[in-house]
């Protein structure tokens, strides 16, 4: 185990430390043309501007992967998750943070329908139902893209160096994100329920990220290998490499919240010209360009085989997401609408809602035994995408009635999982909020 003392002199000289210059160069030039148009507002296509406000995301992605692994030698490896897993889901923040004053503002001019009578008439969307539907869109696809991507990463990963995989095992510490998501998970299961998201749900959902966040602090550093530019870094001195963190930490912080609301707007514009719905690119085209640095990063993991760290990640984005997204999003509402009203909830939204509560209880009930085999990857991606086909071939009357189908399904399979695992439900939740950190090192999953 290392300490937060330990020293430059601990890590070996990097050979390779000049293409690893070139490495982290090309990762901030790739940030810089995004960032160009964003304070200079050129008249360029808006598919142009998505894809350099793309590159921006990547390049920041990227220097998010490198800072946090080097950051593991200062502070503990499952705080250096959390944090990375936070400054990944800022774009997240600012699109739903942006929605969320959006739909506050039409509350306090048009009162619970959010729009004019003759928007109404119109077919226009309401402005309170978009902010829940970027919301739950990038909910679905971390879980339906985002977890089933780790573990076929890591299959080819696997097969590459002619070796099986049936698939992946997370480290026994994670069972304190899993903890805190299955508790954040039973909690939203009762939004569905309400006719808002109000200031109590703020309390209540923002507490559980405030004791989940105290939790992962007090993880001890790590033992740690560093390849790549994050390995360069890790030679400095401590007082130099800590600034370079701490520096590309902030850099790449500040270029994905300048950039990820504006890519979303220029996919969205662009989609505009094919006439597809505000709702539907808001929910699924936007969450791409928001959720991109985390998936990278997460993906980046797991081709280098470390499957742990990498759907440890996106499970800690999770509780992000669940959490302190979705308990905010009230106060942004609050603050635009100047009262203290909850962010209403329409009959759409609840059916939205309830899909994703109940994948997220199914997903959580495959990773209580911390495992993740290939053919429950494949239940999670194919329940997924089979949302999408139905959707497509059922008439549109009946895609209420198919939102709680597939919900519904979510929860029985969820069930089914836990009555299977036994007891694995009650020791992971023990080891997640009870077990002292030096024991769960020792546990073998």
């Amino acid at each position: 185990m290392t300490t937060s003392t330990e020293t430059h002199d601990e890590i070996a000289p990097d050979p390779h430390s000049r293409g690893h210059e070139l490495e982290l160069v090309l990762a901030i030039l790739a940030t810089l043309p995004g960032l160009w148009v964003r304070f200079t507002e050129p008249h360029l296509a808006h598919p142009v501007e998505a894809v350099l406000f793309g590159l921006t995301i990547v390049g920041s992605a990227f220097l998010l992967s490198w800072a946090a692994e080097v950051a593991q030698l200062d502070i503990s490896a499952g705080l250096a998750i959390a944090v990375l897993a936070f400054i990944a889901v800022l774009p997240e923040y600012a699109v739903d943070f942006a929605l969320a004053l959006k739909s506050g503002n039409a509350f306090e001019q048009f009162g619970r329908t959010c729009q004019s009578a003759a928007d109404t008439a119109a077919g226009v969307e309401p402005a309170c139902s978009l902010a829940l539907a970027n919301m739950t869109g990038a909910n679905r696809l971390l879980i339906g893209l985002g977890w089933s991507m780790v573990v076929f990463v890591a299959w080819l990963g696997f097969r590459r160096r002619g070796t099986r995989m049936t698939g992946i095992v997370l480290e026994r510490t994670h069972s304190v994100e899993l903890a805190y998501l299955s508790l954040a998970t039973a909690y939203s299961l009762t939004l569905p329920l309400k006719s808002s998201i109000t200031l109590l749900d703020t309390v209540v959902l923002v507490a559980i990220f405030a004791a989940y966040t105290v939790r992962i602090s007090r993880a001890p550093a790590e033992e740690v290998h560093l390849v790549g530019p994050a390995r360069w870094i890790g030679t400095f001195t401590t007082g130099r490499r800590r600034t370079a963190v701490l520096a590309l930490f902030a850099f790449a912080a500040f270029a994905i919240f300048m950039s990820a609301e504006h890519f979303a707007e220029a996919l969205v514009a662009t989609g505009q010209e094919f006439d597809v719905s505000e709702f539907l690119l808001l929910q699924w085209v936007a969450p791409f360009a928001s959720e991109a640095p985390e998936l990278l990063v997460a993906g980046l993991y797991a081709w280098r085989l470390n499957t742990s760290a990498g759907l440890g990640m996106l499970v800690s984005s999770k509780v992000n997401q669940w959490t302190l997204l979705v308990g905010t999003l009230p106060i942004a509402f609050a603050l635009a609408s100047g009262t203290t009203n909850g962010l209403p909830i329409a009959s759409l939204q609840r059916e939205e809602l309830f899909l994703t509560a109940a994948q997220s209880v199914f997903a959580v009930a495959i990773l209580m035994n911390l495992e993740m085999s290939t053919k429950e990857t494949m239940t999670i991606f194919s329940l997924f995408w089979a949302q999408f086909v139905v959707g497509a071939l059922v008439p549109d009357n009946w895609h209420a009635a198919e939102r709680v189908a597939v919900g519904v399904i979510y929860l029985l399979l969820g069930a089914w999982v836990l009555v299977r695992q036994g007891s694995s439900t009650g020791r992971l939740l023990r080891s997640g909020f009870r077990t002292p950190f030096a024991e769960l090192h020792r546990e073998i999953p």
